[in-house]
């Protein structure tokens, strides 16, 4: 397979071209546009390319029998479906992050997890999509971001070889990325395998590979990067002691700003593979190296 770049605007992904970073927001806003507005600022100031939202029909994700299971929020008991209702963004919502986002100069996106929701993204006109590994088995889901005939990054936590392998088959290679993940809220550094970006490159090249990490730290995500990848994402909040489910493994904003600039240390610092010999060097050649070739 050839290798191939994923345009993005004015932006490539892919080998050969700079780390695409993005920090996901998810539902880390917990409702709060304000919140939103917040991590976006924090993750443009720290120099993400991109910043991705979830986005659900709650009524189609959440299983029937769970809609009236109550439950304690910061907003007071109430049942699940309503919790669900409560940190999804309405229309008018995404408007302001639309615009806020364009006015900051970042890329925003979202992982859409049903249909009708990929209807409702649809109509910002976002460039680019990805699929959490919740639904990499959704085949109807893939077959829906297919026809936009935009990039999607699909990620693919939770999932054996052969559930990707038969994503990749539905899907095709056209217009794909993958994500190596774990889908571990945080996830302990024996279980991130991150020799699988490797894996993933070798059996599938030309398509772009990056890394979905939930760790605690940042090193593995580094690492990630000396391993080759293309894009990584790392969810972003303003502290991790607040409610839901994905702060404990996501970076607060000062951490994200060390994340990217270590990133872009790295991509220089791994340079082109090509043996040099550089002009800082001699000096100490000349002054140490006895015997010459």
């Amino acid at each position: 397979m050839q290798k191939r770049e994923v345009k993005l605007r004015d932006r490539e992904i892919g080998a050969g071209y700079g780390v695409f970073i993005i920090a996901e927001i998810g539902i880390n806003h917990n409702g709060s546009l304000e919140s939103a507005k917040n991590l976006v600022a924090g993750a443009k100031e720290a120099g993400a390319d991109a910043v991705k939202f979830q986005k659900r029909t709650p009524e189609l994700c959440v299983p029937k029998d769970q809609w009236n299971i109550e439950r304690d929020t910061p907003w007071g008991r109430m049942t699940y479906i309503d919790y669900r209702h409560k940190v999804e963004f309405t229309k008018d919502d995404y408007e302001v992050i639309d615009k806020y986002c364009k006015e900051k100069g970042i890329i925003w996106f979202a992982s859409c997890w049903d249909e009708e929701a990929v209807d409702f993204i649809e109509k910002f006109d976002v460039p680019i999509y990805k699929t959490a590994s919740a639904s990499l088995t959704d085949k109807k889901l893939l077959e829906k971001h297919k026809t936009l005939n935009k990039p999607v990054i699909v990620s693919t936590g939770m999932s054996t070889m052969e559930e990707i392998e038969k994503a990749v088959e539905n899907f095709g290679t056209d217009n794909l990325l993958i994500a190596h993940s774990t889908s571990t809220y945080p996830c302990p550094n024996e279980e991130l395998n991150l020799k699988m970006i490797t894996t993933l490159q070798q059996k599938y090249d030309g398509v772009p590979i990056g890394y979905s990490g939930h760790e605690t730290g940042l090193a593995p995500t580094w690492a990630a990067v000396s391993l080759g990848a293309a894009f990584v994402e790392r969810h972003i909040t303003l502290d991790r002691s607040m409610w839901g489910s994905d702060q404990a493994a996501s970076v607060e904003i000062n951490g994200f700003n060390r994340l990217v600039r270590n990133i872009r240390d790295i991509e220089i610092a791994l340079g082109d593979g090509f043996k040099k010999l550089y002009e800082s060097e001699m000096g100490a050649r000349k002054k140490l190296r006895r015997v010459h070739s």
